[in-house]
């Protein structure tokens, strides 16, 4: 069976992955700049509401992931936070500026997390290394359960190949999650092509403000938006990727 794991930006859409079938949640926050960090006090209250898997991503901003020694002390902290909450695992990736992957930094964290009995997900960190095929070696060797990867790509269909050479590589040693620009329409293919049998999608739908006054001529963050408008994540559309992703024939 294919399993689907929702990038939540909210308790709001973690509780709707939930509802639609979703095996687990990564949930984190900034989705426009690829997910950061979310606040504590939303970790708290997803654990408290949440019967799935509570990943959370640990990620202290946006951009690139060679991190400063204060950014790290960030990272170590908020995994900490993770474990006393009581997740079931956090997802994190950290990089040289060559573009391997930083052994030391990440054993750390996944170190943390197991001995916590927290699960790993290496995140699409992965996506920016110099070597796919030297990065999963390593990423096997640090412990990770799963590498989310769209195959070096912007979406994972663009990466398809790159994700089936993946998986033929990993040969079960590690899961292979495939993720980035996943819908309905194209969740049977990725599936198909790729032989993954872990799926990643935020799968979300707008949803209007309930607010009754509105102005219209001010623009509150950094870039132009809808200020009175969210994406969330669609239950109806978490049930149908799981169902178009099981429909796909076996390779």
């Amino acid at each position: 069976m294919v399993v689907l794991e929702v990038c939540a930006n909210s308790i709001t859409s973690a509780l709707a992955a939930q509802e639609g079938g979703a095996v687990r949640v990564e949930l984190c926050d900034n989705l426009y700049a690829g997910g950061t960090t979310p606040s504590p006090g939303q970790i708290t209250v997803a654990r408290k509401l949440l019967n799935i898997q509570l990943y959370v991503l640990i990620r202290p901003r946006g951009a690139d992931f060679l991190y400063s020694d204060i950014e790290f002390d960030t990272m170590v902290a908020d995994v900490q936070y993770c474990i006393d909450a009581k997740c079931d695992g956090i997802v994190t990736g950290i990089l040289n500026a060559d573009g391997t992957i930083d052994k030391e930094r990440n054993r750390i964290l996944v170190d943390m997390a197991k001995n916590a009995g927290l699960g790993a997900t290496f995140h699409r960190a992965f996506d920016m290394c110099a070597d796919y095929a030297q990065a999963l070696e390593d990423v096997i060797e640090l412990g990770y359960e799963r590498i989310l990867t769209s195959g070096g790509k912007s979406t994972a269909v663009e990466g398809a190949r790159v994700i089936a050479d993946l998986v033929k590589q990993a040969n079960g040693r590690i899961a292979i999650m495939a993720g980035s620009g996943l819908t309905e329409i194209n969740a049977a293919d990725l599936v198909l092509f790729t032989g993954v049998n872990e799926l990643h999608g935020t799968l979300q739908s707008r949803v209007q403000s309930k607010m009754l006054f509105s102005n219209n001529h001010i623009i509150m963050g950094s870039t132009f938006g809808d200020e009175y408008a969210i994406d969330v994540t669609d239950a109806e559309r978490v049930k149908a990727v799981i169902a178009k992703a099981n429909e796909a024939p076996a390779l």
